[in-house]
């Protein structure tokens, strides 16, 4: 039977038609609903040690402790620590006693004294310039030799130099101390000061804290112990906030937007869900990518994420599977 060339067209636009819109039926109906994703639970540790070394003198807290920021873990033996702090701190008193003493000047007592020395030395130039004076007119008249008038002019300048000398002093005093040398040890100061905040530093830093609310995962060290600077005392589980580890298909990639709400389900809480917030989404797929890539292959990357959930019941676990679900943004 001859069916008319119009009458195929027809029906094949008509079949066409009919695969795009179940096409797009299934698709959108996948895009629109829930999309739900697999993970686990991946919460951040920190090896937690003292800023100084020295012997342990207390430990706490023990494994599954739960601490508080700021909680005191352990303790060390800090009597040398204090005996550095306190040497500081009296070779700071002595530098401020010396910046003081060079800020006020010379005291009362050495500038009236270098007064009184210049009033003597001034008494003993003038009688030697008059006794210069007497000797000069009687060697005019030949009454004396040229020696004791030599003698006198010398008496005379000794004088005058002991007096320029002693009027120097008196000037030196009363002016005070050089600024270089207020400068340089007001620097002395600051050094001093300085030594005396490490010192105190160092003192705190003999007790071990916790930097963040958490639990004790291990307690690597006992009293007693010789540790160095920096060597592992406990590591830290931080239970604030919990982190969930997820991968989403290249697909699905468009879906997921850093801030959508999420829920998230545990097997060790049947019935219940635990709302979360996408932070992170990476940038670039989990396993490098050949150069050339078919269809099949390009659909089957998968990127990271990063979900922060709330956990106020302290049920999550590391490496605990969970199940999230993002739920769809109404447009």
């Amino acid at each position: 039977m001859h069916i008319p060339r119009k009458i195929q067209v027809i029906a094949v636009l008509a079949i066409l038609t009919g695969a795009g819109f179940l096409a797009w039926h299934l698709f959108g109906a996948r895009q629109s609903g829930d999309l739900t994703l697999y993970g686990n639970v991946d919460i951040r540790q920190v090896d937690l040690g003292f800023r100084v070394g020295g012997r342990i003198a207390a430990v706490l807290v023990d494994e599954g402790d739960a601490v508080s920021e700021g909680q005191p873990l352990a303790r060390l033996d800090d009597d040398l620590l204090r005996q550095q702090r306190d040497q500081a701190a009296a070779k700071l008193a002595g530098q401020k006693a010396d910046l003081a003493r060079l800020e006020r000047g010379y005291r009362v007592e050495e500038i009236a004294q270098a007064r009184a020395s210049v009033v003597a030395a001034t008494a003993v130039a003038e009688n030697a310039s008059i006794n210069l004076k007497r000797v000069a007119a009687m060697r005019a008249s030949n009454a004396i030799s040229q020696k004791e008038l030599d003698n006198a002019r010398a008496a005379e300048r000794e004088a005058a130099a002991k007096l320029r000398s002693a009027q120097d002093q008196l000037d030196m005093l009363t002016s005070g101390y050089r600024e270089e040398d207020v400068l340089a040890q007001r620097a002395a100061v600051a050094a001093a000061d300085a030594e005396l905040n490490h010192a105190e530093i160092q003192v705190r830093d003999a007790v071990l804290a916790a930097p963040q609310k958490g639990i004790i995962l291990t307690r690597a060290r006992e009293a007693g112990a010789i540790v160095q600077a920096g060597q592992t005392v406990y590591t830290l589980t931080l239970t604030n906030p919990v982190w969930l580890r997820a991968y989403v298909d290249e697909p699905n990639l468009g879906r997921v937007k850093p801030g959508m709400s999420v829920r998230v389900a545990v097997d060790a809480a049947p019935g219940k869900t635990f709302p979360g917030t996408v932070g992170f989404i990476s940038p670039t797929a989990e396993f490098t990518p050949k150069t050339v890539e078919t269809r099949e292959v390009r659909t089957a990357l998968v990127y990271r994420l990063r979900v922060q959930v709330e956990d106020p019941e302290n049920v999550m676990r590391q490496g605990m599977p969970v199940t999230i679900t993002l739920e769809p943004v109404t447009p």
